[in-house]
């Protein structure tokens, strides 16, 4: 499979595969600094393509999430959709409700699956956090995400074969 994506991918440069990877809900940055790395990128311009791509999305994210979620629960299917994803970002994240902008901050920082920016966007609309806060928190938890996720790579803890398998 990685082979396919690989070949079709190919012509494309490599900063512009890594924010992309940094922009995918899936990956995220978790997952794209690992990716420059393996392309021989330094640390440096890992990190920052990545967070990069991770943070390009949140403001139009934090503007439009909220009235489409809202018009596309008119239908049962988005209204399950959406219900599932509600009630999955209420079970992480209690911390958030607590503390607020500190709280989706610390969610957005830790690098484990569905804590990332994505999801941050989702919980800021899901406890009415305003726009600046949001996203300011969500901007100092993905960076803090990156600086985590970079040591871990420093340290041979991640690697791009561990991301994706």
């Amino acid at each position: 499979m990685i082979d396919i994506i690989a070949h079709g991918l190919k012509g494309i440069p490599k900063e512009c595969i890594v924010i992309f990877a940094g922009a995918l809900p899936v990956t995220e940055l978790r997952g794209a600094i690992p990716l420059a790395l393996y392309y021989g990128m330094s640390f440096s311009k890992a990190f920052w393509l990545s967070v990069l791509g991770n943070i390009i999305f949140v403001a139009p994210a934090l503007l439009i999430f909220e009235p489409i979620s809202n018009r596309l629960r008119k239908f049962k299917l988005w209204s399950r959709f959406f219900d599932w994803l509600f009630e999955r970002t209420r079970r992480n994240a209690d911390k958030i409700q607590k503390y607020e902008a500190l709280g989706l901050a610390i969610f957005v920082a830790i690098p484990l699956p569905m804590t990332g920016a994505w999801s941050g966007v989702v919980a800021a609309s899901l406890f009415k956090i305003k726009f600046r806060y949001a996203f300011i928190a969500i901007l100092a938890g993905v960076i803090s995400a990156g600086l985590i996720v970079s040591g871990l790579c420093a340290l041979g803890l991640i690697s791009w074969s561990l991301a994706v398998n």
